[in-house]
C-alpha cells in the first residue's frame, strides 16, 4: 500500500514583478562606487520601482567597474518605468557616473536637474598617532 504524499504548499508567495511601471515624475539614484554601479530608479515618495547593478546584468570581476557596464545597468533599470520626468542623484567617484548619466540623458526622460549627494567628510576621522622610529 502506497503512502499518500502530502503537497507541501509554500508559504511566501513571490510577488511578480510587472512589466512596465507607469509613473509620471521620479528620482534615479545612481551609486558609483569603484566595484560596481547601482541604479535604481524610484518615485517621488521614494518607493523603489526598479533597480539594477552591474553584477545583476552579468558583468563579473573588473568588467563590474568599466563605464560600459554603468551604461548597461541605468539602460535595465530605466527599461521596466514609463515617466517623463526624473531628478538624478549621484553618489560615488567610480569610473560609471558619466557613462550612467550619459545613457539615462539618451534614454528620452527629461531630467529636472542632476545632484552629485556624494558623501563628504567635514572633518573625518582622527589620524593615527605619530609614529615613532
Amino acid at each position: 500500500m502506497a503512502k499518500a504524499r502530502l503537497k507541501l504548499v509554500s508559504r511566501r508567495t513571490r510577488r511578480l514583478r510587472k512589466s512596465t511601471r507607469r509613473i509620471p515624475k521620479g528620482v534615479i539614484h545612481v551609486q558609483a562606487g569603484f566595484n560596481n554601479t547601482i541604479v535604481t530608479v524610484t518615485d517621488v515618495r521614494g518607493q523603489v520601482v526598479s533597480s539594477s547593478s552591474a553584477g545583476n546584468c552579468g558583468f563579473r570581476g573588473t568588467r563590474k567597474s568599466s563605464p560600459f557596464a554603468a551604461e548597461t545597468t541605468a539602460v535595465t533599470a530605466i527599461r521596466t518605468v514609463v515617466m517623463q520626468r526624473a531628478e538624478v542623484l549621484i553618489k560615488g567617484a567610480g569610473l560609471g557616473r558619466d557613462a550612467a548619466l550619459r545613457a539615462i540623458s539618451q534614454s528620452g526622460i527629461r531630467l529636472t536637474f542632476v545632484r552629485d549627494v556624494t558623501p563628504l567628510p567635514h572633518n573625518g576621522c582622527r589620524p593615527p598617532k605619530k609614529r615613532r622610529v
